[in-house]
């Protein structure tokens, strides 16, 4: 696996892992493993960097276009392919051993999911604008149409993200998830030129929306980006910075000789 890398230790069929900066090629403010190739990196350190990772994983990660939206693609192995189109998306859900559904993120909220018994996996980029118009549910119900499973039976795990000491935001975010200035996610921080402030919590309002969809066991989201410079990009606390990928597979079965 990939030196320093989080996760849920899933062992059952289903692997999922959150990089972080550490094991990588690229240099300055993109050092090292640097998974974005969007973020003005070293093209041939961001594919050096994309091929280490795939090789670690055993599996062929899929990259997505991020636009902060609620659409979900289900990936078939042609997406593996070189060549394949990027799909404008922010989840990607598949039932075939060997793809990795991907996102990158540098303080989004990663959110890894998995059906039963190796059925289907889904990876979801999770930031407060896709989280609020419903993207977590949108892959979610998407899983289980593929899987033909519950919620309930459901695993999910919250990678690292911008922790809620750290995540100021104004009240157009807390009335875009419809909550009152009270609600338990949002706590009141000293306002700024006149204007209300709060700190918000992604890892709990994602905790809620998976509960009150049914889905039991949820783990993770104890990092945040932005304090633990060492480990993570933040793109709130530097600006120009790499990009850390959370991923979610079926393992291949084993050949037998």
């Amino acid at each position: 696996m990939i030196e320093g890398s989080v996760g849920p230790g899933w062992n059952d069929g289903v692997r999922a892992l959150m990089t972080t900066r550490a094991d990588g090629f690229s240099a300055g403010r993109h050092e090292s493993l640097n998974l974005g190739a969007h973020v003005g990196d070293d093209p041939a350190h961001v594919a050096a960097n994309r091929v280490r990772f795939a090789a670690a994983i055993g599996a062929a990660p899929v990259y997505l276009n991020q636009v902060h939206g609620t659409r979900v693609v289900r990936l078939v192995r042609a997406d593996a392919c070189d060549g394949a189109p990027l799909h404008e998306a922010d989840a990607a859900v598949t039932s075939e051993p060997g793809i990795a559904c991907t996102v990158l993120v540098a303080d989004c909220l990663p959110v890894l999911l998995a059906a039963p018994r190796g059925s289907g996996v889904a990876a979801v980029h999770a930031g407060w604008r896709g989280m609020a118009a419903g993207v977590i549910e949108a892959a979610l119900a998407a899983l289980c149409d593929t899987a033909r499973c519950e919620p309930s039976q459901v695993r999910a795990w919250l990678g690292a993200s911008i922790g809620a000491r750290r995540f100021e935001v104004g009240d157009d975010v807390v009335y875009a998830f419809g909550a009152s200035a009270g609600s338990a996610a949002f706590v009141p921080a000293p306002a700024k030129d006149g204007r209300p402030k709060w700190l918000a919590d992604l890892p709990r309002l994602a905790r809620e929306r998976l509960a009150a969809c049914g889905v039991r066991e949820v783990g993770g989201g104890e990092h945040c980006t932005v304090e633990d410079r060492a480990r993570f990009f933040s793109f709130r606390r530097d600006g120009v910075t790499g990009r850390m990928a959370a991923a979610v597979w079926i393992e291949q079965p084993a050949v037998s000789r």
